[in-house]
């Protein structure tokens, strides 16, 4: 974690589409944070699939690149799509390769989860799964605002920018709040 009062946040995206509702409402995120809080995207597109046999002879360069972004991050903002009432397999291939031990960079860590989707839930049962991944590794997460973004394709213009003035706002409400999380934490 950063000694000053600036907050250092890692968005990950669980889309790897070009044109995805997650990466765009993270760009958002970013664009709106609050003062004091950046945003920076790591995207999880080239992490092997995970394989224990991998991991015994060493994290993989990608993998071990993560791991401390996570380290080094005072907190982590998720993006997840979800499919068939679940998180993204990719997703949950980046969590589970960064959880390994030793020191899996989880342990204490603040996380804010929000979605983006075409349906009505907005993401909401997705959610909740990769909370109870974060409950087993020890994250501390944002209750609420939870920000479960619906009928997303009428919220992002044709270039991904979040163009729908509520959701602009409460996902500056839930930034505010993060912050004040991380700050919590950090106590």
């Amino acid at each position: 974690m950063s000694g000053s009062d600036s907050i250092r946040i890692l968005g990950i995206s669980g889309s790897l589409r070009r044109s995805s509702f997650n990466s765009a409402a993270l760009r958002a995120a970013a664009e709106l944070a609050p003062a004091g809080m950046s945003i920076e995207i790591h995207d999880i597109g080239d992490l092997p699939l995970y394989n224990d046999d991998v991991r015994a002879a060493g994290f993989p360069a990608p993998v071990a690149a993560l791991r401390e972004k996570i380290k080094a991050a005072d907190g982590l903002l998720f993006a997840t799509p979800e499919y068939n009432y679940s998180t993204s397999g990719v997703l949950k291939n980046a969590i589970d390769w960064a959880s390994r031990p030793p020191e899996q960079p989880f342990d204490g860590k603040p996380v804010a989860i929000m979605g983006a989707s075409p349906g009505a839930l907005g993401t909401a049962r997705a959610q909740y799964q990769l909370r109870q991944c974060f409950i087993f590794l020890n994250a501390h997460i944002l209750n609420r605002p939870e920000v479960m973004i619906g009928g997303a394709g009428s919220k992002f213009d044709a270039e991904g920018k979040l163009t729908d003035a509520a959701t602009r706002e409460f996902l500056g409400t839930m930034l505010t709040a993060f912050a004040a999380w991380v700050r919590r934490m950090r106590a």
